[in-house]
């Protein structure tokens, strides 16, 4: 503050001290007066001075503004202007307007000054920020956006002030949350500018903001805003995501297991065409790019970046990133930048780095794009950055990777080698960088064949076979032997260094790689040479890598050559070096500047070509090289002679230890398979004992059912023999029916014979009527005799229609036939006079009134036996079905009983199977040396017991 009132204190020309004078005004107009419109309109002034006389407005309005906000909060208009003023004072990013030469030369420091000063003084008193978090919480556009911005340029100018007061306040960074779910777009961005800020290199801050949902909301913004499409809003999202992911472990975490990874694949689905590559999109893909790698980044832990490497190989992204790396029309930096990507996504995982292995270029042949980016790599006119990138690639493809190694490698074997050319393949393209005359694609290619042979021996001794054809006419020449022709030859030192590299790392940890270089007589003789001369500054580096590579030959030395010995070459050292010379040429290396940069992080980035000396890898070597060749240079003989004897004793030492670990290797996967077997057969045996414990069980259900059929079948004997007796007793009646048959058929006959009869009765009346005629009878007595004709005559057509129903009884047709005798007694003995004929008249009706009356009762007699024998049909009938129905049910119960003694038979034959292989498994387990308890043999005795006593009961 006193040095703002020094700024004022001295004289100044022009309009400022007419400004500075109606500031005051203003200002004592806020502070004094009572309407709130006057207050209103103040305040609206000091807004528009605020940009011209920041300073002033600065100095003299602060406090009232801030009690404006304090007091006046019910007023959104004023609130709003008084929030707008304050940024003008505080923010350094409005454009100043025209001022004159002589303040524009005096005021710029003090301009970039002020901000950060009046920002100390607004946040001094904590309560302003809390009070701004308050009103950034208003709904009202007027309030909000200029509180935004505000609180935004608070943290630009002080940011760690600031975040620890948002951090403290009560839900302060909750509350700055809500700005990306406003509808307004403007207060939404503006909302996303903010948080930048707020996360900036504070890592609880980038907690709080991750499990407030952050990356929902902005992955949702970019989707919206068409990813890798869309505007400058989608970049401030993807600067806001790296802020709360980079070297932040528990939110990449956070963001993993929350499946977002899956939600990055979209980013990268660019069109076939690939036109339309506006700056903007280039710029977001490049983001998007960068923030792939940043949950991939080798400085990550090495759970963590593993679970994200195969998150994207699972989601697809991997597959998108190497469309884009194969595609064409792709802009140089993307293209750059997505190699790089792809480089870190594979580094290290197995299963990524075989899925980049198979993955093929769209050329016709196909070629694999391993091949494509190693062309790219040797050739001089590609851009440097993406050589770097491409061997980053590389790297990232061999680490750890022994199965590309070996793929790598085997290119060169001459066993391998494509005899018609028709196809080149890697090895021969690292061949020919290696021996090419551009020194860049020298270094490039010897990096990559050292990477090839990383930490694989076996590799090491195989890549020994290789043989190179140098001219026509001349003998083929090993691939370690062209490598020292050509350091001799005296090339660039990038090319020397690349070399160099590659030779120490060919040899490191591989005796016969030492034994083949030492055989050639001239390549001591030369290392020697290079580190005794003193030169330059450019050839140090040179030196003291020759110095590596001849202690190498030191160090893993087998002894095999017998001018090559260690002791004699130590006494080479020693006469025409010198052991401190030779130490300190070999410390020139890790005193180098470019070490120390290539030892930091694994991806190559030089500033230019001529920096392209030293790789990641080959520094590790260095370290741990260096401290051992200074003690073997400083051994004596009889140190060597004692750690030959130490290193042989030790060599048999690891040979016993080496047999016993192999022996106890196949114990313990003997081991592993007997107690695999073991817990087969444990498992196997709870089974067992699981299925026997069911099946006691349902042969305990199978016994309660038996004993319940047995006490059913008891009872439902006793209801049968009773049936029995009501079918005795229904068979009587069936026989009682059978002589009712009988005796009808008996009527039948009667029946029939009383038909004949009756016939000849009716031939005996038409006689007398003949008779009659015959003698002279009276009208009267003729009538008479026709009526009881025709009365005859309909009741013998009444007989004839019941004749099938009608079964008379012997006695009344007996007397019938008594009757019949005697009329025809009358009939004969009848005299042909009249007085005759009317006795005969008189008998005649007589007779047929008794016969209507014998008729009636015959009639009534034939209706009763039927009706008796209707009821006979229906006893027999409820007779016969209760028979069947208890036929049936008899047949059920046997069947019921047979099927259960079957089922019991089997169980019974399963229970003794079963007895049997768990004796069988008791015999195994015991044979394994498994305890088996005795208690076991109790209990299974114990049930066959009570099973025996179950089945005696049954037999009982």
């Amino acid at each position: 503050m006193n040095f703002l009132r020094g700024v004022m204190g001295g004289p100044s020309a022009g309009p400022q001290p007419s400004g500075a004078e109606t500031i005051q005004k203003l200002c004592d107009r806020v502070a004094s007066s009572t309407l709130l419109d006057d207050r209103r309109d103040a305040v609206r002034a000091l807004k528009s001075l605020s940009k011209k006389y920041r300073l002033e407005v600065g100095i003299q309005a602060m406090e009232h503004l801030i009690h404006v906000l304090q007091t006046d909060r019910s007023d959104s208009e004023i609130i709003g202007y008084a929030l707008d003023t304050l940024y003008n004072v505080i923010s350094n990013d409005l454009e100043e307007e025209e001022q004159d030469d002589s303040e524009e030369e005096n005021l710029p420091k003090q301009v970039d000054n002020l901000g950060s000063q009046f920002t100390e003084i607004f946040i001094k008193q904590q309560e302003n920020v809390t009070l701004l978090l308050t009103l950034v919480e208003e709904f009202d556009f007027h309030v909000r956006w200029p509180g935004v911005k505000l609180l935004t340029s608070l943290l630009k100018q002080q940011g760690p002030q600031v975040q620890q007061i948002i951090l403290v306040s009560p839900m302060g960074v909750s509350r700055l949350m809500d700005l990306l779910a406003d509808s307004r777009e403007v207060i939404r961005n503006d909302g996303v500018l903010l948080l930048q800020q707020l996360t900036k290199s504070n890592a609880a801050i980038q907690k709080i903001v991750a499990f407030e949902n952050a990356f929902e909301r902005l992955l949702d913004i970019i989707t919206e805003e068409g990813n890798s499409d869309g505007g400058i809003v989608v970049e401030d999202c993807l600067l806001l995501l790296q802020n709360l992911l980079k070297n932040n472990n528990s939110n990449q975490n956070f963001f993993k297991e929350g499946s977002y990874i899956q939600r990055m694949k979209p980013w990268f689905e660019v069109g076939d065409d690939n036109c339309g590559w506006s700056a903007q999109k280039v710029t977001n893909l490049h983001l998007m790019l960068q923030l792939v790698r940043v949950l991939v980044s080798p400085t990550n832990p090495p759970g963590a970046t593993s679970s994200c490497q195969k998150a994207m190989f699972h989601c697809g992204l991997l597959q998108q990133l190497c469309t884009i790396l194969m595609a064409t029309g792709v802009p140089a930096d993307i293209l750059t930048e997505t190699i790089n990507t792809v480089s870190e996504v594979i580094r290290g995982c197995q299963m990524n780095q075989d899925y980049f292995a198979s993955v093929n270029a769209p050329s016709n042949p196909p070629r694999p794009a391993i091949v494509v980016l190693l062309m790219s790599m040797v050739n001089e006119r590609q851009p440097f950055v993406l050589r770097c990138a491409v061997l980053y690639c590389f790297q990232c493809f061999l680490y750890k990777n022994q199965k590309g190694q070996g793929e790598i490698v085997s290119t060169l074997l001459p066993s391998t080698i494509d005899a018609t050319g028709s196809s080149v393949s890697a090895g021969q393209l690292l061949c020919g960088g290696l021996f090419s005359t551009d020194s860049l694609s020298n270094w490039c290619a010897a990096v990559a064949l050292a990477h090839a042979l990383q930490e694989n021996a076996t590799l090491k001794e195989q890549l020994l076979r290789v043989q190179l054809a140098t001219s026509i006419g001349n003998p083929p020449v090993s691939l370690l032997q062209q490598c020292t022709n050509i350091l001799s030859q005296g090339s660039k030192v990038q090319t020397r260094v690349g070399l160099l590299m590659l030779l120490c790392t060919w040899l490191s940890n591989c005796s016969i790689a030492v034994t083949h270089f030492l055989h050639n007589p001239a390549n001591v003789p030369f290392l020697t040479g290079q580190i005794a001369e003193n030169l330059g500054e450019e050839e140090q580096l040179v030196q003291g890598l020759c110095a590596l590579l001849l202690g190498i030959s030191i160090y893993y030395n087998d002894n095999s050559l017998e001018n090559y010995r260690k002791e004699k070459l130590k006494q080479l050292i020693e006469k025409r070096i010198g052991r401190e010379n030779f130490i300190e040429k070999l410390g020139f290396i890790s005193k180098h500047e470019l070490y120390s940069r290539a030892a930091q992080k694994p991806q190559p980035s030089f500033s230019s070509p001529d920096h392209m000396m030293f790789d990641h890898e080959f520094t590790k070597l260095v370290k741990e090289l260096e401290g051992v060749i200074s003690k073997a240079i400083y051994k004596s003989s009889e140190e060597d002679k004692k750690e030959e004897e130490v290193k042989k004793t030790l060599e048999q030492h690891d040979n016993i230890v080496t047999h016993y670990k192999k022996v106890i290797r196949e114990q313990d996967q003997e081991l592993e398979e007997l107690k695999q077997r073991i817990n087969t057969l444990t498992s196997q045996n709870e089974q067992l004992q699981a299925t026997v414990t069911q099946q006691v069980s349902q042969i305990q259900q199978h016994k309660d059912q038996y004993n319940l059929l047995k006490v059913q079948l008891g009872k439902d004997t006793q209801h049968h023999n009773s049936h029995s007796d009501t079918f005795q007793m229904n068979g009587i009646q069936v026989e009682e029916v059978s002589k009712l048959k009988e005796e009808l058929e008996e009527w039948k006959n009667k029946h029939e014979l009383l038909q004949v009869q009756l016939r000849e009765k009716d031939s005996m009346i038409e006689k007398l009527k003949s008779s009659q005629l015959e003698m002279g009878t009276t009208e009267q007595s003729s009538q008479t005799s026709k009526s009881g004709g025709l009365e005859h005559n309909s009741e013998l057509q009444e007989l004839e229609m019941l004749r099938s129903q009608i079964q008379l009884q012997s006695a009344e047709i007996s007397k019938l036939q008594m009757e019949n005798q005697k009329l025809q007694v009358m009939n004969t003995a009848a005299d042909p006079v009249s007085g005759g004929s009317g006795a005969t008249a008189v008998n005649s009706s007589e007779l047929e009134g008794r016969l209507q009356q014998e008729i009636r009762e015959l009639k009534s007699e034939v209706k009763a036996l039927s009706e008796e024998k209707e009821s006979l049909k229906q006893h027999l009938d409820s007779s016969s079905s209760t028979v069947a129905i208890l036929q049936d049910e008899k047949s059920k119960l046997q069947q019921e009983v047979a099927e259960s003694k079957k089922e019991q038979d089997d169980l019974l034959v399963l229970l003794a199977d079963q007895d049997q292989k768990l004796s069988a498994l008791k015999i195994k387990l015991k044979d394994l040396g498994v305890p088996v308890e005795d208690e076991d043999d109790i209990e299974s005795g114990d049930q066959a017991d009570e099973d025996e006593d179950g089945d005696e009961e049954e037999q009982d």
